[in-house]
């Protein structure tokens, strides 16, 4: 093994010495995170780079907030049931969760552990419970309700008026208003660097990395509950979390891969689960209308565990809604054709009158007066092509509609903060990828440095497994090809186990470590 000069054990004794409560520290990791503002009641989070860098960062800049949403909201939701509930989650029988969200879920409570924020300990089962527990909720013969509604108008509805025959969305999320959800609203940004995948937001609550409210450029996707479906749920069906199917939707490019960014990405998405889901759901997706087909542009979605499974209502259908406008509040429609209008659906066709004349104001005015609940959270308008994203929050016990609202950019929102740019330039340039990896891992580096590059792998409790340096590279990255990597370098994980491994970077001026997920192949 190669020997250390003294400046780099220095390093190296100070990493361990950090290992005695969490590994790894902050001063170690770079935190791919920032938080962007917190006003108006809503804290803006931007995360970036893979699935567990994303999370582990989220963990880091939140971890108080999740702790309190889920230690003095949710968990006290399923009382003396909670293990029940962890149970459904770890034995995957009843609902079934991508590897890569539970890697995910891992990160963020390491991320938590790594800020000292994880003060009850939660795992990655808690936090996968949080964004799940509507379905956990339905299987345990509970229900969760949420009153939320939404408007979908473009082509004809919004033509002659400032929209042009553009699309927009007005959503209410009307739920209980308890003050630990109030005081933990988050608008979370993920910037992907993963192949495949593009930016997206989602709104909710701290500890969700799902998608409850959630929007990339070109779709938004809003979930609603199904008040009328009083079906029962089968068990051993292994389900797929409903918000976790919408962050699918959104966050993969192009989820159907016929060219095309619109509702029927959502659809696809929605589609692969054939069984249904745990419990009735109505989903609401919007796209640009780029196209000008409406099945591509606005799309209500009626779900349940029981046939007819999955119901899809565009513009086609007779819903009494004139137009192009889709609406809907939590009763089925087109499911069994039940036709099932509730006060406000009547409320908002009365209000709508022939249809017209509907841009973004005039739509969320109507959606103000006669859509919203008492228990009024979020109020919410995503309008892709005017780049608009509109939301008002409850502040105190004074409802989202009766606050004022404020306009965000959506290419700003999905944009990187300029902490990412900033971090990205001053710090080593290096990748790892494919992370996660079955065997080999791709080191690539792309800045120069001076003096000797130590490399270290090592396991999640801070064990040394190998070490080497890298050296004989120039010290301007001038002096090579613009087109050349300044370094490559495989390293085989295949003799270790499954798991979290770090590998560290260290310099003369310090070091930088990344975590690396090892699976089973």
């Amino acid at each position: 093994m190669t020997r250390l000069r003294p400046s780099v054990w220095k390093t190296t004794i100070l990493v361990l010495f950090s290992l005695h409560l969490t590994f790894p520290s902050i001063a170690q990791i770079q935190v791919n995170g920032t938080i962007e503002s917190d006003t108006n009641n809503l804290q803006i989070v931007k995360v970036w780079g893979n699935h567990y860098e994303r999370g582990f960062a989220y963990g880091y800049l939140l971890g108080s907030e999740i702790n309190q949403v889920f230690n003095s909201y949710l968990k006290p939701q399923f009382g003396a049931y909670y293990s029940i509930a962890r149970d459904m989650i770890a034995q995957g029988q009843d609902l079934h969760i991508d590897t890569i969200y539970q890697y995910e879920a891992k990160a963020i409570a390491a991320g938590m552990d790594s800020a000292g924020t994880n003060v009850t300990h939660m795992d990655y089962i808690d936090l996968l419970v949080c964004n799940s527990f509507l379905d956990i909720a339905k299987l345990m013969g509970q229900k969760m309700g949420m009153g939320c509604s939404s408007l979908l108008s473009w082509g004809n509805a919004t033509n002659g008026t400032s929209l042009d025959g553009m699309a927009s969305i007005s959503r209410h999320l009307d739920w209980t208003k308890n003050p630990i959800l109030i005081n933990n609203q988050v608008l979370l940004v993920h910037l992907p660097s993963e192949e495949n995948l593009q930016n997206w937001a989602g709104i909710g609550f701290a500890g969700m990395f799902s998608v409850l409210s959630g929007f990339n450029q070109h779709v938004g996707v809003f979930q609603h509950m199904m008040d009328d479906f009083n079906g029962t749920s089968p068990s051993g069906q292994a389900y797929e979390p409903i918000w976790f199917s919408l962050r699918k939707a959104i966050e993969h490019f192009d989820y159907n891969l016929d060219g095309h960014h619109d509702v029927l990405d959502v659809q696809s998405a929605l589609a692969e689960n054939q069984q249904g889901y745990a419990e009735g759901y109505l989903i609401s997706a919007l796209a640009a209308n780029t196209s000008g087909q409406n099945e591509r542009v606005a799309l209500i979605a009626e779900l349940a565990p029981t046939e007819p499974f999955l119901t899809f209502r565009n513009n086609s259908y007779a819903d009494s809604i004139p137009g192009d406008n889709l609406y809907t509040a939590n009763y089925q429609i087109a499911r069994d054709s039940a036709y099932h209008f509730c006060n406000r659906y009547n409320q908002v066709v009365s209000a709508l009158g022939n249809g017209t004349q509907l841009d973004d104001q005039a739509q969320w005015v109507l959606m103000r007066d006669h859509s919203h609940l008492a228990h009024n959270l979020q109020f919410m308008q995503f309008v892709p092509e005017k780049d608009l994203f509109r939301m008002a929050n409850i502040e105190g016990f004074t409802s989202a509609y009766l606050l004022d609202s404020v306009d965000y950019s959506i290419q700003a929102l999905l944009s990187p903060s300029l902490q990412l740019e900033e971090s990205t330039l001053s710090s080593t340039e290096w990748l790892l990828y494919p992370n996660p990896t079955a065997d080999i891992v791709h080191l690539s580096i792309h800045k120069a440095w001076k003096g000797e590059l130590i490399l270290s792998l090592r396991n999640s409790e801070g064990k040394l497994l190998h070490q080497q340096t890298l050296s004989g590279k120039p010290e301007s990255i001038s002096d090579l090809h613009p087109s050349s990597e300044m370094l490559s370098v495989n390293i085989d994980l295949s003799p270790y186990p499954s798991g979290l491994y770090y590998l560290e970077l260290s310099t003369l001026n310090g070091s930088n470590m990344k975590a690396l997920l090892k699976i089973n192949p």
